[in-house]
């Protein structure tokens, strides 16, 4: 594998890393107090789709830019560096991997001339709704269910923990269509939330990832066209399987970008920071922990760029894909701990930043399939 970046995938990092700066994330401590409630998020949101941000992974045929993966990866890596809010950058990232790519994916011709063009300006926000109250590590039993009518579906059921879901415009909702099949008997279906029925929740307060909502939905009888069926009748766990493998791909691109800023700003500081007469870049302690750092981080990025290689030639399997998602925020969180015993008493303080990463950093163990779950993941996979 060779990872030399092109001129213009320099570029596009370049660029994309000088928007996020420039334009992205004002007043993050005040956004963070606030969570949610706050919706300069929304604004970003629309300054990120005017720069292209969700045009990238869309066919040109449908308003996108059609980039390939590794360049989008990277345009999201700078944009993580330049924006300094964890949460809108995951949000972006959802978006891209998690809806708009099953779309583009498994979507027929009207389904994608509906949602991808709006999408690729906006307009659009969507959310994925798999994880229920009874089902999180444990995917697909299901709650939730689609019968069959004659000419629809009648959705009923409840999800819980969706990032985007109390703004979505839509979800990709996965229901058993046929209890008596198991697995297989999981459908996907696109909704949009002005169909009766379709509720969305306040959002829930959280302990990082505040700036962008996350909560639950609701069904209640919705009626649904044929047409909302997404790829066949009982494809569900096919279409979440390649789902995931995109998403645990690539959803800490922006994080990756935000431990590349963290690191810049730990070597800077311990350069700074004077104790007994010198920098404390000169106990190894303090410089330990900055190569751990570096270590982490540079491991991280080349997982992350293996991925979006094998992706391109489609020779990606659910064991590179977990183990990307595995190490990457696990390695937030140990680097997020690292800069804050750097910084000292002054990293422990709200309006510093310091320890925003690192209580933004812990929900990464846990969404898109724990850490336990990836690791079950690797072992299944060898054979174990």
């Amino acid at each position: 594998m060779n990872f030399s970046l092109s001129e213009s995938q320099k570029a596009l990092s370049e660029s994309a890393k000088k928007f996020a700066s420039e334009e992205l994330a004002f007043d993050l401590v005040a956004r963070d107090e606030q969570g949610a409630s706050n919706k300069d998020w929304l604004k970003d949101w629309h300054k990120a789709a005017e720069f292209g941000v969700f045009a990238m992974n869309i066919p040109k045929q449908y308003s996108g830019s059609e980039l390939d993966t590794l360049s989008i990866v990277l345009a999201m890596e700078g944009i993580g560096y330049g924006c300094g809010d964890n949460g809108l950058t995951l949000g972006l990232n959802g978006q891209l991997w998690a809806v708009q790519e099953p779309i583009v994916s498994f979507g027929s011709e009207e389904q994608k001339q509906h949602y991808l063009p709006q999408m690729a300006k906006g307009n659009i926000i969507g959310a994925h709704g798999m994880t229920e109250p009874e089902s999180g590590s444990d995917a697909f039993s299901l709650k939730t269910r689609a019968e069959s009518v004659p000419d629809g579906y009648i959705l009923n059921g409840h999800k819980t923990y969706i990032g985007l879901g109390p703004a979505c415009d839509m979800a990709l909702v996965f229901a058993v269509t046929d209890p008596s099949a198991g697995q297989w008997g999981i459908s996907a279906f696109l909704v949009d939330a002005n169909t009766p029925g379709f509720i969305r929740c306040e959002p829930q307060q959280k302990m990082g990832l505040k700036t962008t909502p996350m909560g639950e939905l609701q069904f209640e009888n919705c009626k649904l066209d044929k047409s909302c069926l997404l790829g066949s009748v009982g494809a569900g766990v096919s279409i979440f399987q390649s789902t995931m493998l995109w998403e645990r791909s690539f959803i800490f691109s922006g994080h990756v970008g935000a431990m590349q800023k963290q690191l810049d700003e730990c070597v800077s500081y311990a350069k700074e920071r004077k104790v007994f007469g010198q920098s404390i870049g000169n106990f190894q302690s303090v410089s330990n922990r900055i190569a751990d750092m570096k270590m982490r981080l540079d491991t991280s990025k080349l997982l992350m760029y293996r991925c979006a290689d094998m992706i391109d030639k489609k020779s990606c399997t659910a064991v590179e894909a977990s183990m990307a998602k595995l190490h990457i925020s696990e390695s937030f969180v140990e680097s997020s701990l690292e800069a804050i015993r750097i910084f000292g008493g002054k990293g422990y303080l709200a309006k510093e930043g310091v320890e925003r990463n690192l209580r933004d950093a812990v929900g990464g163990v846990l969404y898109s399939g724990t850490s336990d779950i990836q690791r079950q993941v690797i072992a299944r996979l060898l054979g174990l």
